[in-house]
């Protein structure tokens, strides 16, 4: 998706609830072991112990006060998640929307497993680009992965589940705050026949958790492994998507891949064997910048991944004026997804 000289990335944050569990804690008490824990790169993820959309309404307000922006300016809210949202048949985004005083905007929800945060990003800048009455979107994230119904430690293979609300502000190229974030392209790539990894042999459902009391992700993946000799066929077309994404992304922000402005690439907070089977093998030594994992805290946080990376290198300084950091993002499904954020040196025009 090329975005001409760029949208404004007014703000991004984070919300994380102040509750911790602790690996050691589940090695000690037995729902992890051992063997399951190797190279998690996880000591502790926080759990909430409120709604979901609650934590997108508190990253949300976080964001606009970052900001200095008012709620009721704000055209467009997208909220993107993966798990429950705390009712069964309700739209969390026009919660987000209420809660936040975003009386004005179109709420949208987006739902596409764990790459729905950067989904919606995209479903924002098109809305910018395309409606000049729409002067901002407001893209929120939230998941809460609480039992019995999702067991953020042992309900997948190597990834643990953390709780967090995040939240970005897109607005116009002109609207950028000095020294601010530009949001320079997003690229998307999909490969759906692994659709079926979340699936496996279950027959289609009346209802949720029909076919067992919690969300259950290794019961389907041993079924596609067992029906397709391992994951050789999926790192295959992973690797080869990841890598398209990227160069996609770079091609739409007129950028080469050795690039020297290209600072960091922030991958997914998953394992370590999950980033190296489809990021890092294919990344390292072909694209310029660091490649940065920020998962120990934290954990998966399900949709909000990507705008929580975006929040936390704008924090900590790590783009400096003219560089470029890499978002690179991924979900079930599959989709993959990269977002090239740039911080513009004073006087830049695009």
């Amino acid at each position: 998706m090329r975005l001409g000289t760029g949208l404004s990335l007014a703000a991004a944050a984070a919300w994380y609830p102040p509750g911790r569990e602790y690996l050691a804690d589940m090695l000690a008490c037995g729902r992890l072991t051992a063997q399951d824990a190797e190279g998690l790169g996880v000591n502790e993820v926080p759990v909430a112990d409120e709604p979901a959309p609650d934590l997108a309404v508190r990253a949300g307000r976080e964001a606009l006060v970052q900001a200095g922006y008012p709620a009721e300016r704000i055209g467009l809210l997208v909220h993107a998640w993966t798990w429950h949202q705390g009712h069964d048949f309700w739209s969390p985004a026009h919660y987000v929307a209420s809660r936040l005083g975003a009386r004005k905007a179109l709420p949208f929800g987006v739902q596409q497993m764990c790459n729905a945060g950067a989904a919606g990003l995209g479903v924002a800048a098109a809305r910018l680009l395309a409606d000049p009455d729409t002067e901002s979107a407001l893209v929120t994230t939230a998941d809460n992965f609480a039992r019995p119904g999702f067991d953020r430690w042992a309900g997948d293979y190597s990834v643990v589940y953390g709780d967090a609300g995040t939240a970005a502000l897109l607005g116009r190229p002109e609207d950028a705050p000095a020294g601010g974030l530009v949001l320079r392209a997003l690229a998307y790539a999909t490969a759906a026949e692994f659709e079926v990894m979340y699936r496996g042999n279950d027959p289609f459902s009346p209802a949720p958790l029909w076919h067992s009391p919690h969300v259950d992700v290794r019961r389907t993946k041993k079924a596609y492994l067992a029906a397709n000799d391992g994951m050789g066929h999926f790192q295959d077309v992973a690797s080869r998507c990841v890598l398209d994404v990227v160069n996609r992304a770079l091609a739409d922000a007129d950028l080469a891949p050795d690039d020297p402005r290209i600072r960091l690439i922030a991958l997914p907070r998953l394992s370590d064997s999950v980033l190296d089977l489809m990021y890092v093998s294919v990344l390292e030594g072909r694209v310029a910048g660091k490649v940065l994992r920020l998962r120990e805290g934290s954990g998966h946080l399900g949709a909000g991944d990507m705008v929580a990376n975006i929040a936390a290198v704008d924090a900590a300084g790590l783009l400096d004026d003219d560089e470029i950091g890499l978002f690179v993002g991924g979900g079930g499904g599959f989709t993959w997804s990269c977002a090239v954020v740039h911080r513009p040196p004073e006087g830049w025009q695009g």
